[in-house]
This record gives C-alpha cells, sequence and structure tokens, in this order.
C-alpha cells in the first residue's frame, strides 16, 4: 500500500502563493496550486502538522480520489472503488456532505445517498458486516462536482482553521484570521518587527502577526476531528504538538501597537491577545486615527472601516484622507491596507507601490502596498 496521503487545502483566493509557501515548509511535497486551492502529498503525520501548522488553509482534506461522472450508477462506483477503510473503522459514523456545479448530477440530496450507499457497500466487503451502528468518532466525507468531475475528501480539520480559539468574541467586521495570516505574511513580518494597527478590532491582524513572529503554530490551543479518527496513530498528534512547540521563539524582539477609538475595541484587543498567549508583546490605547504616528521602521498592517451606506462612505472616505496624512510619518514605515473601495488611493493621496485582489468573505478587497 502507498503510505503517501493526497492532500487538498481551500483557501481565500488570492493567498495560493502564501499557502505554497507555508506547505513547504512544512514539508509537503508534490505541490500542485490552483484557484483557491493547493493539493500536495505527505504521510500520516502530515495530517497534524497540516492542521497544528498552516496559517492561511482554511481546513486539511485528505482527498480520496477524483472521477468523472455523469450517472448515478458512475458515482456509485466511482466512489465504490476508493479505499475508504483506510481512514474509516467499522464504528465510525461516516455523514456526507457536498455541492454539485455545473453538472449533470445537480441534486445534492441525491447524490449525498448514493455517495453514502457505496460507502456502506465498501465497507461491507471490507469488514464483512452488513450494518453499521456509526456510534464512534465522525470522519466526515465531503463531495464537490464540478463540471461533471467528482473529489471526494475527507475533511480531518472539523471546525475550519480560522478558528484558532483565541477569537471567542469580535467586533462587528472582523477580518477573518486566515486572511490576516496571509497579510502578515505578503507584509514580511519577521521576529523582531514592530507591527502596528491604528484600527485593531478585536485584534486579529495584531495577533497573527505576533503569532508569525514568535512562531507559534496557530492550531496549538485546539483540536480537530481527525483527533479522535481511530485508524489513525494517536502518536502524530503528540509529536506534532511537541514539534510545534519546541519550534516556538520566546526570543523574538516583535512587538505589537494597536489602537482603536473604541475602547471595547481596545478590551477586546487585549483579552483576545490574552486568550492567545501574546498579550506580553502588545501596546494598545484609546486614540483616533488623526493621533496615529507610527514608529521607525514599523510596518502598519489594518483593515481601516469602509461604508456600505452613503453617509458611512462618506466617513470612510475622510478617514482614509486622514490616514494619507498620518502614514508614513515615522519615516520608512511601510503600510499594508485591505480595502473595498475603488478609489482608495486617490482618497488617501498616494498610488500604492503595489496592489493584490483579495476577497474578505464575498466582498472583493484589493490589499494596497507602500513601501
Amino acid at each position: 500500500m502507498n503510505n503517501k496521503i493526497k492532500f487538498s487545502c481551500p483557501c481565500h483566493f488570492g493567498l495560493e502563493s502564501v499557502l505554497k509557501f507555508e506547505i513547504i515548509k512544512i514539508g509537503g511535497e508534490d505541490i500542485r496550486v490552483s484557484d483557491g486551492k493547493i493539493t500536495f502529498t505527505g504521510d500520516e503525520n502530515m495530517i497534524a502538522r497540516a492542521n497544528l501548522c498552516l496559517s492561511t488553509a482554511e481546513r486539511v482534506l485528505i482527498e480520496l480520489g477524483e472521477f468523472r461522472a455523469v450517472t448515478f450508477e458512475e458515482l456509485f462506483q466511482g466512489v465504490k472503488a476508493l479505499e475508504l477503510e483506510r481512514f474509516i473503522g467499522k464504528d465510525d459514523a461516516f455523514p456526507v456532505k457536498g455541492y454539485s456545479l455545473n453538472s449533470a448530477l445537480h441534486s445534492v440530496p441525491d447524490c449525498q445517498s448514493i455517495i453514502k450507499k457505496a460507502t456502506v457497500e465498501r465497507l461491507k466487503s471490507v469488514y464483512g458486516i452488513s450494518w453499521f451502528d456509526e456510534t464512534g468518532a465522525a470522519v466526515q466525507i465531503k463531495f464537490s462536482i464540478l463540471k461533471d468531475i467528482v473529489n471526494v475528501y475527507l475533511d480531518t480539520s472539523g471546525i475550519g482553521l480560522h478558528k484558532r480559539g483565541y477569537r471567542r468574541n469580535s467586533n462587528a467586521a472582523p477580518i477573518k484570521e486566515t486572511l490576516a495570516a496571509g497579510i502578515v505574511d505578503l507584509a514580511r513580518v519577521r521576529p523582531d518587527s514592530v507591527v502596528c494597527d491604528p484600527f485593531c478590532g478585536s485584534g486579529t491582524l495584531l495577533i497573527e502577526a505576533a503569532l508569525k513572529a514568535l512562531k507559534i503554530a496557530p492550531g496549538i490551543n485546539r483540536r480537530f476531528a481527525a483527533e479522535k479518527w481511530s485508524s489513525l496513530n494517536e502518536n502524530i498528534w503528540r509529536e506534532e504538538r511537541t514539534r510545534a512547540i519546541d519550534l516556538v521563539d520566546r526570543s523574538a524582539k516583535f512587538e505589537g501597537i494597536g489602537s482603536d477609538i473604541d475602547d471595547s475595541a481596545v478590551a477586546l484587543t487585549l483579552d483576545n491577545a490574552h486568550k492567545a498567549g501574546i498579550k506580553k508583546r502588545m501596546k494598545i490605547t484609546q486614540a483616533d486615527v488623526a493621533q496615529f504616528c507610527p514608529p521607525e521602521s514599523s510596518i502598519v498592517i489594518c483593515n481601516p472601516p469602509y461604508g456600505e451606506r452613503l453617509l458611512e462612505l462618506r466617513e470612510a472616505e475622510d478617514i482614509y484622507r486622514k490616514m494619507g496624512k498620518v502614514f508614513g510619518k515615522g519615516g520608512s514605515a511601510q503600510s499594508y491596507i485591505i480595502s473595498p473601495h475603488e478609489q482608495f488611493e486617490s482618497f488617501f493621496g498616494k498610488n500604492a507601490k503595489k496592489r493584490r485582489k483579495l476577497y474578505n468573505g464575498m466582498i472583493k478587497c484589493q490589499l494596497y502596498m507602500y513601501f
């Protein structure tokens, strides 16, 4: 049996190159990049390592197979041919969910029941039993059917990887942790960086910058679905957690400087930083952006407010003008600003050196890079 496991990690559109670099760093092989997704191979330990260490992946899926199907019979036989028993034990639960787009097999409930039936038939022949109680750990089967091409996965993460465990509370418009981590990577945050965010909100950008600088694995404080799987050696989780802890660099000189006009945002950032274990690295104050003065050689990373209604839009544009006046005061400060506003640069008063298209949820944004 080939011991190599094929993995698939979805990510935010625009962060593929960042995630690819992360996968190379943890030892992933045979890496393939496509829009919003990276596939690679690794051993059993990689299941734990990828979940613990990847900061820009949305989840870690095991890719069981890919085949074409335009009839239910083709779908049934395609799934039945997969090596499902490698990860699904005879007592495990195996719920099925997925989606279908632009395909002959467009009824998702029908596809779900065919995939379930095929899985049962495969496991019956392997385990020699006719009934599955499914009382054990849940091994979630996921499928996608796109233009008649079926992909079948097992979800090893459970709750999405953006849930690090430090942000149980957030303010009205939080940036997703995985997107924040990607922006931090694009800003090239180092162990000795000083990172500033004058719109700190719930602290996500500053916390992700601190985790990156101190080499703290983003998943170190949470659990994953595959930890309960009977098919996996439980030692892999212990080994990989120990490895992740050993990589932490407490000697890093990193400092996070944050402010927000809202005092509840200041309290929230400090609370989340405490949960993430990096509160000592943070200086957070209540202040208007007009008072902001970034220290020499610092990196400014922020997600300024934007308005969806006209009045809010005007207010946001006023904030961009203020930002243009105070950013760069600290001499060689670099700025990385994410905004969905098409005319951000004209209000800010400077054209970005580089721009990158990113999606914050469903909102199309640009990352404006000044350096």
